[in-house]
């Protein structure tokens, strides 16, 4: 077998193949044995009839199909290995000449991985950030915390306010006729919440328990239901209930309630830490970003559409799957968002291309630099999805498939590329 190579243009490799007539004649009898019980020639037995007769009934060409792609699988993936090639589709193939007793020669035209320059990506300035946290902060967290831990008591001495939570009973009119979806009872409704449509909770603010409202609200031109979006509605309501918020006392017995310390100055001390450490994990994760965004941004690479668009259906495949998980698909989302699937893939190509571009700056930086994975360091990974999973490492490491190892591998290189980038950083 003779396999030329050409580099084309926009990182393309053309490939010219001319494989020796014996190889094709492998092929032949292989597409013969697979479809023989598929020929039916007078004067023999349905899948009987010898090859020769085969092809003069029905004409050689009828196995050349299946032959070239026996030939074919075999011959392009040895010469992809053998010349370095990394394609990123599948190849656009023209047959050059093709018969019993001939050379098969054909081509394939492939899109391949592109080149990337590298730009600078050690000793990239940063900004370091100082992390100082301040009593006030100390007490604003203990204030959410409080605020976590409250609860709601039932009042009977004064209307609705802001911030209470009502049981409402609720029927919805339009035009004088009830409408699907617009009725509940018993319904629990904090006021100030955002849960109901515009102006609906502002309505009941001043309404005495067991009292009947009418809520006179216009639903948003792009709500979900279409069959309401853009109308009026009266809603009459009746407030069955209505209950405060609570707040908890900050002293000593709540941090014994709501932590393992003792004192409400230990728990201070120790929300000042776990703020502390909360901040500068925020802060690691703002100069990783800032150095990767800098490092993508100095590289050079032309990248070929096809592997945005690639990408861009990988998005698309994981949201459905998500969908899929709520009881719903991708089908009927663009339904509800009255969208086409091209004009909801546009808002993915921006996304797709910064990735697939980061994806390729990690991958040279690992080839320069050297950097891969160590047995020791996977068997390591193992151990804490096998512990997060809180199953047994030997029976967790059974049930790996090879793509979950090679997810593993690559989680690890990239960590060593954004330490890398991090450890040659120039801080400011």
């Amino acid at each position: 077998m003779k396999v030329s190579v050409e580099k084309k243009e926009k990182n393309t490799v053309k490939l010219q193949f001319e494989v020796d007539a014996s190889k094709f004649e492998e092929g032949m009898e292989k597409a013969y044995r697979k479809n023989a019980k598929k020929f039916n020639v007078p004067g023999f037995r349905k899948g009987k009839a010898p090859r020769k007769i085969v092809e003069r009934y029905y004409g050689e060409e009828v196995l050349y199909e299946d032959a070239f792609t026996y030939v074919y699988d075999e011959v392009y993936e040895k010469a992809i290995k053998e010349n370095n090639i990394q394609p990123v589709d599948r190849p656009s193939i023209d047959i050059v000449q093709i018969g019993s007793g001939k050379d098969l020669i054909f081509t394939a035209e492939v899109t391949v991985k592109p080149e990337v320059e590298l730009g600078q990506y050690k000793g990239i300035e940063v900004e370091k950030k100082e992390v100082v946290i301040t009593d006030e902060d100390v007490e604003n967290e203990l204030k959410e915390i409080a605020e976590r831990n409250s609860r709601f008591v039932t009042v009977e001495d004064r209307p609705v306010q802001e911030g209470d939570m009502v049981i409402i009973n609720f029927k919805g009119y339009i035009d004088g006729e009830p409408f699907e979806g617009g009725e509940g009872n018993n319904y629990p409704l904090v006021i100030g919440s955002g849960q109901f449509i515009k102006g609906f909770e502002e309505q009941l603010i001043g309404v005495e328990k067991n009292k009947e409202v009418d809520v006179n609200v216009t639903f948003p031109d792009d709500y979900g239901n279409k069959e309401v979006a853009g109308k009026s509605a009266v809603f009459k309501v009746t407030v069955n209930e209505i209950k405060k918020k609570e707040l908890p006392v900050i002293d000593d017995e709540f941090a014994q309630d709501v932590s393992e310390f003792d004192t409400l100055e230990e728990y201070k001390a120790d929300l000042r830490k776990k703020l502390i450490e909360r901040e500068e994990h925020r802060n690691r994760h703002e100069l990783e970003d800032k150095l990767i965004e800098t490092v993508v941004e100095n590289a050079k690479i032309d990248i070929p559409e096809v592997m945005i668009d690639t990408r861009i259906n990988e998005i698309l495949y994981e949201f459905d799957l998500s969908l899929r998980y709520r009881g719903m698909d991708l089908e009927k989302y663009l339904k509800a968002i009255n969208q086409s699937l091209d004009e909801f893939k546009k808002q993915f190509t921006e996304r797709a291309e910064r990735e697939v571009r980061t994806q390729l700056v990690f991958e040279k930086i690992m080839e320069v630099e050297g950097i891969d994975a160590e047995e020791s360091e996977i068997e390591e990974e193992i151990k804490k999805y096998a512990e997060n999973a809180k199953k047994d490492v030997e029976e967790f490491r059974k049930q790996l498939k090879e793509e979950n190892i090679e997810y593993i591998k690559n989680s690890i290189r990239v960590r060593k590329v954004i330490d890398l980038l991090v450890k040659e950083a120039v801080m400011k």
